[in-house]
C-alpha cells in the first residue's frame, strides 16, 4: 500500500484506521501503542467552516446496521457498555440494563419505553455538526454513514449530559468527572484523525491542556 501524502506515526505495523474513511490526503496513521498527544500533533489546524448544508441525514439513516450482524447500531453500543442487560426474547433489542455512565462516574439504570429511554442516550463523541464543520462535509456519504456508526465514536452515555453537551467540542465542553478527561479527549482525537476532521485552535489548545497531564495516555482504536 502506497502512503504517499500521509504522516505516517510509529514504526512497522501501522493501523490504517482510515479504510473508507477521509481522502488520502488527510489520512493520519499510526501504531496500536502511539500515544494521544503524539496523533493530536499532526491534525489540522483550521476555523469552522459555515454549517450550510447540514442535515442529520447527510450521515446517512439514524443507527444503520452498518456491519450486518442483524443488529442497529444503537443496540450494539447497548450492548457493549451496558452490564446486567436483559433483551427482548429472541433479539438483540435491550429491555433493561445498567450503565456506569463514564462522563459522570454514576450508575444510570435502563428501561425501555416512551419516558425512559432517554435516561442513556448514545453520544457522537466527535459531534456529526462539529463534524461537517471541520470537513467531514468534503466527504462522501458512504464515508460519514461510517462515521456516524463507528464504535469509536459512539457512548452511551447519561442522557441529561449527551444534551448538555450538544454538538460543543473540547473547547466548550468537557465532561463533569475530571478523571475521565483524558480518555474522552483521547477518543476525539482517534476519530479526527481517523476521519481527516480538523480542530480549531482554541478545540487543539484544550485538548493539548487535558493531555499535557496524561502523556502516555494511548489512542484508542475501536
Amino acid at each position: 500500500m502506497r502512503h504517499t501524502g500521509k504522516r505516517i506515526l510509529g514504526p512497522a505495523l501501522v493501523l490504517a484506521l482510515l479504510c473508507t474513511a477521509a481522502p488520502a490526503s488527510t489520512a493520519v496513521v499510526f501504531s496500536r501503542e502511539t500515544t494521544a498527544i503524539k496523533v493530536l500533533g499532526q491534525i489540522a489546524v483550521k476555523g469552522r467552516a459555515p454549517k450550510t448544508g447540514y442535515s442529520r441525514e447527510q450521515f446517512g439513516p439514524a443507527w444503520t446496521d452498518v456491519d450486518h450482524n442483524g443488529c442497529d447500531t444503537r443496540n450494539d453500543i447497548l450492548t457493549r457498555d451496558l452490564v446486567a442487560k436483559v433483551y427482548r426474547s429472541g433479539g438483540c433489542v435491550i429491555s433493561s440494563g445498567i450503565l456506569h455512565d463514564p462522563y459522570s462516574g454514576t450508575d444510570i439504570p435502563f428501561t425501555r419505553g416512551v419516558g425512559t429511554s432517554l435516561a442513556v442516550q448514545i453520544d457522537h463523541v466527535v459531534a456529526l455538526s462539529d463534524a461537517w464543520q471541520k470537513g467531514a462535509f468534503k466527504l462522501t456519504l458512504t464515508q460519514r454513514t461510517a462515521f456516524a456508526n463507528d464504535p469509536l465514536n459512539l457512548l452511551a452515555v447519561m442522557g441529561r449530559l449527551n444534551s448538555q453537551k450538544s454538538d460543543g467540542d473540547a473547547a466548550t465542553w468537557l465532561p463533569p468527572l475530571k478523571s475521565y478527561r483524558c480518555k474522552y479527549v483521547a477518543r476525539q482525537v482517534a476519530v479526527k484523525a481517523k476521519y481527516g476532521i480538523w480542530m480549531t485552535s482554541a478545540e487543539k489548545t484544550a485538548i493539548a491542556g487535558i493531555l499535557s497531564k496524561c502523556p502516555g495516555e494511548v489512542i484508542p482504536v475501536g
